[in-house]
């Protein structure tokens, strides 16, 4: 209830606080009687009306006293506080955070996606909005736009800058009023991605090859050496200090058929190496561009996908051999270690894994601008980096799609990774006897 001019009271029905409220606001009107009792009569309790009883005593003539009973019936209406004005009105806000990613593809974002919607981190937000390079997310205090710039830290790698502008200033009461801006900057390097790390820091991560392929971003970027099996982890501030980008966009990958494989027993590593990777296998194959069948072209190189491939495989890749790369450090390389194809993952028939797909994922609603059609195979991509990675799964919530029952038959099975049923979630569904939420009651 409200108490004026700006206090807002919590009062249980019949009680103290309730009754000391409604005799003042009739103090006005009760300055020439004297009140003896006051109580209140029983009324429904969502009726919005408050009835009250009052005994109120006046001296009439010659010390005669005059004895009354009234009834002042109150009407309970509503009224916004003048936070939930701000969140209603979807303009009014006192903070952005504006997430940018410089890169053409949006794995990273979705990723993001998923994580704030674990950790239910939109719900206090005002507007969220999805422009051409990343997603501005708006919030009533600076608080929240605060806890939203921290989250992002831990979670992927970034850096953040802070302004604020001056809206207005008493200076009676000396309150100002600030519209404040919080700017992340996610690394430009996503999954899949091929890199050439600046000489100073291969050295430092274990002496390892320049050209990497980046296996995975969380809160760190996860690098591959495809020559030696070497892993490392760059964050967020050993990233800005020494900065590299990606070689090739997804849009480069080209199609490769596994011709010959011969995988790697014994790797000796040199001296001052780093960690291996356990879950890959180092091999050596022969490989030819599916559409170059017709010519006799093969490329030899290095990969850590020994696991994975056979004869026959088709898997993406870089061609490296026959690509124009405009890199400042790629340029000072020797001509004679950089190879030929750098192979990434494994191919499988994407209809195929669509049509076997039996879970699904949530979105947050926001306001989209300038949507590329690009955009839902680039989501599709990351559904399949999903069912690829079981470490990446395991910071997001997967739910099983009870509408669509998968169509799988003896020929489908080609080895594509899955996610099993004990991964999944169910979907909270409020329904009840009235056939749905909100739906009216159902009769026969």
């Amino acid at each position: 209830y409200l108490q004026p001019p700006a206090t807002w009271m919590h009062c249980a029905l019949e009680s103290r606080e309730l009754l000391a409220l409604c005799l003042k606001k009739l103090k006005s009107s009760m300055t020439k009687v004297r009140l003896i009792d006051a109580g209140f009569l029983w009324t429904e309790p969502h009726s919005k009306r408050i009835k009250m009883k009052l005994t109120i005593q006046k001296e009439v003539m010659n010390g005669a006293i005059l004895q009354q009973v009234f009834v002042v019936e109150y009407v309970v209406q509503y009224q916004m506080c003048d936070d939930c004005h701000r969140v209603e009105a979807k303009d009014f806000w006192k903070a952005v955070v504006q997430v940018r990613q410089k890169t053409v593809h949006k794995k990273t974002f979705y990723y993001l996606e998923q994580l704030i919607l674990k950790h239910k981190l939109h719900q206090n937000a005002l507007n969220i909005k999805e422009i051409h390079d990343g997603i501005d997310f708006y919030y009533g205090s600076k608080q929240h736009a605060q806890k939203m710039v921290d989250f992002l830290q831990c979670t992927v790698p970034c850096r953040c800058k802070t302004s604020q502008r001056l809206i207005s200033h008493d200076i009676h009461s000396n309150t100002y009023n600030y519209k404040s801006t919080f700017s992340a900057e996610i690394v430009p390097v996503c999954k899949d991605n091929v890199v050439c790390l600046p000489p100073r820091l291969a050295q430092s991560l274990g002496n390892m090859g320049q050209i990497c392929v980046c296996i995975r971003v969380t809160s760190t970027i996860h690098l591959i050496d495809p020559r030696t099996l070497q892993i490392a982890e760059v964050d967020g501030n050993t990233y800005w200090r020494s900065p590299f980008n990606s070689l090739c966009s997804p849009r480069q990958l080209e199609e490769f058929i596994v011709m010959d494989i011969d995988v790697i027993r014994d790797q000796k590593l040199g001296a001052g190496a780093g960690m291996r990777s356990n879950k890959h296998t180092l091999a050596e194959v022969w490989v030819q561009k599916t559409s170059e069948m017709d010519t006799s072209q093969q490329y030899h190189c290095r990969t850590f996908l020994g696991h994975l491939l056979n004869i026959g495989d088709l898997v993406m890749g870089y061609d490296f051999a026959n690509s124009n790369i405009n890199d400042e450090y790629l340029n000072k390389m020797n001509p004679h270690h950089l190879p030929d194809v750098v192979l990434i993952k494994k191919s499988y028939d994407r209809s195929r894994r669509a049509r076997r797909r039996n879970w699904k994922l949530q979105e947050m609603d926001r306001d989209r601008e300038g949507m590329d059609s690009d955009d839902e195979r680039q989501y599709q991509d990351f559904l399949e980096d999903l069912e690829e990675d079981e470490a990446l799964r395991k910071n997001v919530n997967i739910y099983r799609d009870a509408s669509k029952i998968p169509v799988e038959s003896d020929t489908d099975d080609d080895g594509a990774p899955r996610i099993s049923l004990m991964e999944m979630l169910e979907e909270l569904s409020l329904t009840d006897a009235t056939g749905g939420e909100g739906a009216d009651m159902m009769t026969e």
